[in-house]
């Protein structure tokens, strides 16, 4: 699973950014996690808003942080179907 978190560094973003690789971790995926802070790759992803997790080349969340149960639900049901 190849994981990259968009944002340009603010408190958001970096609380994504945790909250994700303790999710992978805790939920013993093998998934690479990216910090991606340039603007101009953010929006060849067409997000507006950040925070935004790309999961597998595909835009799963953009401006919003979802609470530990919804970022590991959405991360199980990418698992099962990649």
């Amino acid at each position: 699973m190849e994981i990259k978190i968009l944002g340009s560094g603010c408190a958001r973003c970096e609380s994504l950014e945790k909250m994700t690789r303790k999710a992978v971790e805790e939920m013993k995926l093998e998934a690479s996690i990216e910090k991606v802070g340039d603007i101009q790759e953010i929006l060849t992803y067409s997000v507006m808003r950040t925070p935004a997790l790309v999961i597998n080349e595909k835009v799963m969340l953009s401006g919003e942080l979802p609470s530990m149960t919804e970022l590991k639900s959405l991360l199980f049901s990418v698992s099962l179907h990649p």
